[in-house]
């Protein structure tokens, strides 16, 4: 069934459904007070400006931005070692992977997390005896 808000119907079997009857007057009750036509509901306010929240989810929390970047340095350094382990088992260590690892722990890091920062302690003590074996020695 279609429906057509343009056609507009002026009656049911050509009938005249105005309420009129061929020329005579409008039916209105007598006794019952004239009822306004429904007047039209507010218009709809828009939705809260979600921007504002967008924005503060965007925002990234000092602490876990260092806390990402400490995970990050650590599972670098992970990876490094990784790779040495399979050098070794190979039977030559890669000068190259030795030099990227004495960047890595010779790059600055920012403190974070106690806990944190205590296991990235132990990650780097265990580099520098890797390095220490090999005759380098990283400076702090």
């Amino acid at each position: 069934m279609r429906i057509d808000a343009n056609n507009q119907t002026n009656g049911v079997n050509g009938r005249n459904t105005s309420g009129r009857a061929s020329g005579g007057a409008a039916f209105e009750p007598v006794g019952v007070p004239q009822q306004s036509r429904a007047q039209s509901a507010a218009p709809v306010a828009a939705a809260a400006d979600i921007s504002a929240l967008l924005a503060l989810q965007a925002v990234e929390d000092p602490l876990s931005g260092r806390k990402k970047k400490a995970l990050k340095r650590g599972k670098s350094l992970l990876d490094k070692l990784e790779e040495i382990k399979a050098d070794l088992l190979v039977g030559q260590v890669s000068e190259s992977r030795l030099d990227s690892l004495m960047l890595l722990i010779g790059e600055a890091r920012e403190r974070s997390v106690p806990e944190l920062d205590d296991l990235l302690d132990g990650i780097e003590l265990r580099v520098r005896v890797e390095l220490a074996k090999f005759g380098r020695f990283p400076g702090e």
